[in-house]
This record gives structure tokens, C-alpha cells and sequence, in this order.
């Protein structure tokens, strides 16, 4: 099957148990995401300078800017490669990393529409109602604006 028939399938992650294990439900359950190009995101949070700026007493202080980035960097880059780890464990080997800073929910339809995925997989944290309205959800945003399938996988308790 050439690269251009090749399904895509675009699974977003966080450091929360919840989202690799839709990765591993994905690749367990579903033999298309197993035949796929699999494309892992994990999304950067955008450091608050407001917050170190303030924390500093007024006085920016670059190093420690660039400090919180580079962790930032650190952590995402061990989030993909336990997510590659996973695809490896269950025989998928076409998979590309991918990590963006930004808001969570926009840079995931973003992604899916950018590499014009067939279906996108995120996890869900299982939130109450309060504090999905404080928080707001990210698998729900997903779902509306997406502009692919997107599958929502839930752990069982």
C-alpha cells in the first residue's frame, strides 16, 4: 500500500494516563489505526510570562523563561517516546512525533486538518459537568470542530 492510500490517523497525548491509554485501545481495538501512518501530538503549554515576570519582582528574567521551555521540551519529548513505545509494542512503526505549543484544542484540529488525518483519537479525562464547564474539555471541543472523526476513548473504571 503506497503512502498516498495509506490511512492517517493523528492521536494526541498528555502526560495524563488517560491518553495513552487511547493510544493503546486505538492500536488494540481498531486494525485500520494498525495499517495506518500514525501521527503521536503532544501540545506545549504556553509559558505564562505574565506569571515569572511577576514571580520574578518585576525584573524578566530570561534564563528562567528558557529554563521552563526547555523542561517543557524535556517532558513532551518522553510523553512521545512512551507513545512510541507503545505503537512498537503492538507492531506499528510508521509513526511521526509531533509537538506544538499552543492552546490543546486548537492545536489538535489544527494538526488533524494540516496532515489531513481520517480520524483523530484523544482520550478523555472523565471530568464531571463542573468541571468541564471551569476547565472545559478538550475531547468535547475536538469532537466539534474537527474536521475528521474523532474518537473519543474513555477508560472503564
Amino acid at each position: 500500500m503506497g503512502d498516498e492510500t495509506k490511512k492517517k490517523v493523528l492521536v494526541a497525548i498528555d502526560e495524563s494516563e488517560c491518553s495513552h491509554y487511547a493510544l493503546s485501545w486505538a492500536l488494540q481495538n481498531l486494525d485500520s489505526v494498525k495499517d495506518a501512518k500514525v501521527y503521536i501530538l503532544t501540545v506545549l503549554p504556553v509559558a505564562d510570562i505574565g506569571y515569572i515576570y511577576a514571580s520574578t519582582l518585576g525584573h524578566t528574567a530570561p534564563e528562567l523563561i528558557q529554563s521552563v521551555q526547555e523542561n517543557q521540551r524535556k517532558v513532551a519529548g518522553l510523553l512521545l517516546e512512551k507513545a512510541k513505545k507503545i505503537c512498537a509494542e503492538h507492531g506499528v512503526d510508521d509513526v511521526e512525533t509531533i509537538s506544538e505549543p499552543g492552546d490543546p484544542k486548537q492545536v489538535i484540529c489544527e494538526t488533524a486538518e494540516k496532515y489531513d488525518v481520517q480520524l483523530l483519537v484523544v482520550g478523555s479525562h472523565g471530568r464531571n459537568a463542573i468541571k468541564r464547564a471551569f476547565l472545559g474539555s478538550v475531547s468535547n471541543y475536538c469532537v466539534h470542530n474537527a474536521k475528521c472523526p474523532v474518537l473519543v476513548v474513555k477508560k472503564r473504571i
